[in-house]
């Protein structure tokens, strides 16, 4: 049923608990079991604490038009790709690759991981899946004219430059900033 360290015994007559979990915002999960036993039909009550290690997702509304957005997208995925590819031809190693297919580009790193960069023209961002840093969802900010993940403000080029330099142990910079200067006619 439930792991024995979340489930805690909670008998009726305990209002004070519920009305301070209310006001602290906890969040529980309570089940009514009946137990049957030899003696008559006894009810208690359950409560399992949830905890969340992530806040919950944060949706921003872009003003970008759909054309706008495919314009700029494109335009990151190209110089992004391009820049990787001359990148990878630098460092020589035949166990790393970059491919891109369908608006899917994938850096694979050998023994470090694999990178998964993809176009969300649903919601208008890019995603990334990184080893190191995980997740992330970067919306298009004009007044910078580029890509920011909103929980930290900082740019896609920006974390990659960083985490790849860190990887790779040779200076990157694949200067994703200035997207719409990157727009090909």
């Amino acid at each position: 049923m439930f792991p024995r360290n979340l489930l805690r015994r909670i008998p009726k007559s305990t209002s004070l608990y519920w009305q301070n979990a209310a006001a602290n915002r906890i969040s529980l999960l309570i089940r009514h079991v009946p137990l049957t036993t030899r003696v008559p039909v006894a009810t208690h009550f359950y409560v399992c604490r949830r905890t969340l290690n992530t806040p919950a997702p944060m949706v921003n509304v872009s003003d970008l038009s759909i054309e706008r957005y495919h314009a700029l997208s494109d335009a990151t995925m190209t110089t992004l790709l391009e820049r990787l590819e001359d990148l990878l031809d630098t460092v020589g190693n035949d166990a790393y690759e970059v491919d891109y297919h369908s608006g899917v580009l994938t850096l694979n790193l050998g023994t470090y991981g694999t990178y998964v960069i993809n176009k969300q023209p649903p919601n208008k961002q890019i995603w990334l899946s990184s080893p190191r840093s995980g997740p992330k969802r970067y919306d298009y900010v004009p007044e910078s004219d580029d890509w920011r993940y909103a929980r930290d403000g900082i740019g896609l080029g920006k974390l990659l430059d960083e985490e790849i330099t860190d990887m790779l142990r040779t200076k990157v910079s694949l200067h994703l900033e200035g997207v719409s200067t990157q727009i090909r006619e």
